[in-house]
């Protein structure tokens, strides 16, 4: 079969933590005690049930996300690794990712992981800041993130950061110098996140008690707009809405998500999407841990949900994830997923609307959100997708 540009990816989850981060709405659990070899085996069960279902395709990306993958031990990583490589084809220059927390330990595991297979590392760093690492409910301090860049700096060829911004207190001033600090550490890539309240989280209750206020709504906006300007100045380009890179450093697990490609979910919670016979299908494994391990040894996998995706959601699906990219969405991918005309896919008043008021451009062939419209892209979508 032709390739699809967009690659393939394979995600593995990796469900636990060692203590959850209050504002984090994953599906993370705390656990004392894991049989490592038996998740080792369930994980490499599942990708047999998957790779039967979707054949002879060309894995781009590999990554491992949590949770705190870097917990697992490295012979785990290495094993689904080498299974992947077992049921597909995999790509020349494929690119291996593992999220990781910077605590000591963690980061001393660094290099048996790069041995495992893994060529590009995500820290979780997320402030350059002693209080505020405390306030986010993070396990390492400003110390031990700085030496697990520097570690990670002479192990891997890629790798990226987290940081999370607008925290209470943080001045337009503040944030600046601790982002021209970060860039100083920084290789090719580099994610900011602004801090939101997600419901079912430690922090939506601690917001609504008033324990803390975020920073105003204006604020935040000039936070956003600082952001990439100081970045764009340092030759990373906002590819994504909180992903920034040097050309062809984008994160290439992320953007066939992003392009709406297909990827295959493995593990508690995780999500799929495949297309197959031409119609995609949305795929989704069982959440909590424990039953994930007794359906996969029961049946061979653990998949919850396995539903055509129609073509009303299709095209929902896939204006959610490309406006979030500079590039936008080329209009024939639209007719692609959608079968007709792209002036059939979407609403055309709230297209020429939004147009009217610079949220969106159709610019060579592309629907494309402007800066504006990535900036209040919840909004765009609510009136176009309504």
């Amino acid at each position: 079969m032709t390739e699809d540009p967009r690659g393939f990816g394979i995600y593995i989850h990796w469900p636990f933590c060692k203590a959850k981060c209050p504002y984090c709405d994953f599906n993370s659990h705390v656990r004392e005690r894991i049989e490592e070899e038996v998740w080792r085996d369930s994980y490499r069960k599942e990708l047999a049930h998957y790779a039967a279902m979707v054949p002879g395709r060309t894995v781009s990306s590999i990554f491992f996300g949590g949770g705190t993958p870097s917990l697992m031990n490295p012979a785990t990583a290495e094993a689904v690794i080498d299974a992947v490589a077992r049921h597909w084809r995999v790509a020349n220059d494929i690119e291996v990712t593992l999220e990781a927390n910077p605590t000591s330990v963690e980061a001393e595991k660094l290099r048996d992981f790069r041995r495992a297979g893994i060529n590009r590392v995500s820290l979780g760093i997320q402030a350059l800041d002693d209080a505020d690492l405390k306030f986010l409910g993070r396990q390492h301090n400003q110390s031990e993130g700085l030496n697990a860049l520097a570690l990670a700096a002479n192990t891997f060829e890629r790798f990226t950061f987290d940081l999370i911004y607008a925290r209470p207190g943080q001045t337009i001033e503040k944030w600046r110098a601790e982002l021209r600090r970060a860039l100083g550490f920084a290789a090719d890539h580099i994610s900011l996140y602004q801090l939101t309240i997600e419901t079912g989280t430690v922090f939506e209750q601690a917001y609504a008690r008033g324990d803390f206020v975020l920073p105003e709504e204006d604020v935040q906006a000039e936070l956003y707009e600082m952001t990439a300007a100081i970045l764009g100045d340092a030759g990373m380009a906002d590819y994504e809405i909180s992903n920034y890179a040097k050309p062809g450093s984008e994160s290439r697990h992320n953007l066939t998500y992003w392009r709406y490609g297909d990827y295959v979910g493995i593990g508690p919670g995780a999500h799929g999407r495949l297309t197959i016979g031409g119609s995609k299908f949305a795929t989704r494994q069982h959440r909590a841990p424990e039953r994930w391990l007794e359906m996969v040894a029961d049946g061979g996998h653990a998949t919850r949900q396995h539903e055509r995706v129609d073509v009303a959601a299709r095209i929902s699906e896939l204006t959610m994830m490309g406006l979030r990219l500079a590039e936008g969405i080329p209009l024939a991918r639209f007719e692609a997923e959608a079968g007709r005309p792209f002036a059939d896919c979407l609403d055309g008043a709230a297209l020429r609307r939004l147009g009217e008021g610079g949220f969106l451009e159709v610019q060579e062939g592309r629907l494309i959100a402007t800066a504006a419209g990535r900036q209040r892209l919840d909004a765009v979508l609510g009136d176009l997708l309504g």
